[in-house]
């Protein structure tokens, strides 16, 4: 019974490790756009979104009873399987954090979820209904629905403020970024702080210290809210500027349409016990609002490296907690071993990050140069003006812009050979 009890303890303690790696994973979801255009000061901004993703931690528990009850049979699954869910989750999110990506930390969970519960009882106790109506299907419609519904908003906005200076028009647009943005971090409480509820209540299900089909307790509601605030305070700097500057150049009036776009769907889908990634969402919304604004392109290359990123989520995280089901299943060394090997391996990844920091103070630098498919778009726009043509020369690189329109230095002419 020690043992169990200290099992238990490792799992509950290891999932709001997940919870905080999702927090500073996810910032991005909330505040990159507002960063990104100047609407609020970094440290601010994510001070804000701490707070409300606390709050939004507290107003549904539908898509924790998802992940508790629906996902997986819990009759088959014991507090070992948990923790090696949780560890294929955690890498998952840090190795993506290192390099950037905004990937999905909701898939990273199930996906080892899934792979956990696979190596240790089988296929059949995953129950694919679920998986396919409530994961997979939101993993492909809020990427889609949520970028088109951005790129509507963003064109419907411009048109409305064309008649506006363009001072006037950003000021306004930078506070209502401020609304959507608080928004955004609302829906992001209450629906990815809710999955470390799930697991968690799944976890003391399995161990017997709850009954089946029981909701979250308050102490977990709580816990999981205030893991996900702190690390969301920390603020995943990497991916804010990969979201941020990385995808597109968004002016104020774009990232108000993104984030309002983002939210309504995030809100919709938590309502209906959808597990549904943010991040998909948000960059959808990200992409639909870079291609809404006349003149603007989005960093086809970037977005690629992030689709493939989504693409090896469910599986990358499903073989790890595979593996590490694996090793836990040879008992109690077996649990030492992986949770050595999950604090080694975070603190080397910490470790390699140091080299080039990203934080508060850089976190607005660009990225690099565009890719190829964006620079051909570039090539083929019509010349645009104003101050859209000085941000989007920013961007292009200098073969590129004299393409799109820009002039070409003058000097010394070639005299024509007399015939």
């Amino acid at each position: 019974m020690e043992n169990f009890s200290l099992i238990l303890a490792i799992v509950v303690v290891t999932a709001l490790a997940f919870d905080f790696t999702n927090g500073f994973h996810d910032t991005a979801n909330a505040m990159a756009t507002t960063i990104s255009t100047g609407a609020m000061k970094p440290k601010v901004a994510v001070a804000m979104s701490a707070v409300l993703n606390l709050v939004g931690a507290f107003l549904s528990i539908e898509v924790a009873n998802t992940i508790s009850k629906g996902l997986v049979d819990e009759s088959g699954i014991q507090p070992e399987v948990i923790f090696a869910a949780l560890v294929g989750a955690i890498l998952w999110n840090l190795v993506t954090w290192l390099v950037g990506l905004p990937s999905s930390s909701s898939h990273a969970l199930m996906g080892g979820l899934i792979g956990a519960t696979i190596a240790s009882v089988g296929t059949g106790a995953v129950h694919g209904d679920v998986l396919v109506t409530k994961v997979l299907i939101p993993a492909v419609a809020a990427p889609l629905v949520a970028g088109i519904a951005a790129m509507f908003a963003t064109r419907l906005t411009y048109k409305l403020g064309q008649h506006t200076s363009e001072k006037a028009a950003g000021k306004g647009y930078r506070a209502g970024q401020i609304a959507s943005a608080g928004l955004v971090s609302l829906a992001h409480g209450t629906n990815d702080a809710q999955k470390t509820m799930g697991i968690i209540t799944l976890a003391l299900v399995a161990g017997g210290a709850l009954a089946p089909d029981s909701d979250p307790p308050v102490w977990v509601i709580v816990s999981a809210g205030m893991a996900i605030a702190l690390g969301t305070y920390l603020g995943g700097w990497r991916i804010i500027r990969t979201m941020g500057k990385g995808l597109t150049d968004l002016q104020p009036q774009q990232g108000f349409a993104a984030q309002t776009s983002a939210a309504t769907v995030i809100l919709a889908s938590s309502h209906l016990g959808f597990s549904l990634s943010t991040t998909h969402s948000v960059s959808g919304a990200v992409m639909g609002a870079g291609l809404g604004r006349k003149g603007g392109v989005v960093r086809w290359s970037t977005a690629t490296r992030m689709f493939v990123a989504w693409g090896l989520t469910l599986p990358a995280a499903a073989l790890v907690a595979a593996l590490a089901e694996w090793v836990t299943s040879h008992g109690t060394w077996g649990t030492a071993v992986v949770a050595v090997f999950l604090i080694a391996s975070s603190a080397a990844i910490w470790v390699i990050s140091r080299r080039e920091v990203v934080d508060h103070t850089n976190v607005n630098d660009s990225e690099g140069p565009p890719g190829v498919v964006t620079t051909a778009i570039a090539a083929v726009t019509p010349p645009p003006t104003g101050a859209v043509a000085e941000e989007l020369a920013a961007t292009i690189p200098a073969p590129a812009a004299a393409t799109a329109g820009a002039e070409t230095p003058t000097g010394p002419s070639t005299p024509t050979p007399a015939v």
